[in-house]
């Protein structure tokens, strides 16, 4: 069972930035697709971003492409997205996901595992 620990929500405000960070308990970090997906108040979850097995491979929600960077660091088990030029309709509580698989996925039922996430909060 891998378990996934979020970090680094917080407040900010708008065209700030933050990083979130996902640890993994996983010995085999390195085989796992890794996400963020995210979901405000009263709408669905929604997917951010999404890494291989390396950082050769990435996608991107339309929505956050530009302004938001996943990066993932196999030697400390984390996966990493830096959010820049942030808006008040980035608020939503934010997700790690992980799935042992090669390719990358944008549908969360693709994923095994999440974590509990972290709340971001965009506002002046």
């Amino acid at each position: 069972q891998v378990q996934l620990v979020e970090s680094g929500g917080g407040l900010v405000q708008p065209g700030g930035s933050l990083r979130l960070s996902c640890e993994a308990s996983a010995h085999t970090f390195s085989t796992l697709t890794m996400a963020w997906f995210r979901q405000a108040p009263g709408k669905e979850r929604e997917f951010v971003a999404a890494i291989g097995r390396t950082n050769a491979l990435t996608d991107y929600a339309d929505s956050v492409k530009g302004r938001f960077t996943i990066t993932r660091d196999n030697a400390n088990n984390t996966v990493y997205l830096q959010m820049n030029s942030l808006k008040p309709e980035d608020t939503a509580l934010y997700y790690c996901a992980g799935r042992d698989n090669y390719y990358i996925w944008r549908s969360e039922g693709k994923y095994d595992y999440w974590g509990q996430g972290t709340q971001v909060t965009v506002s002046s």
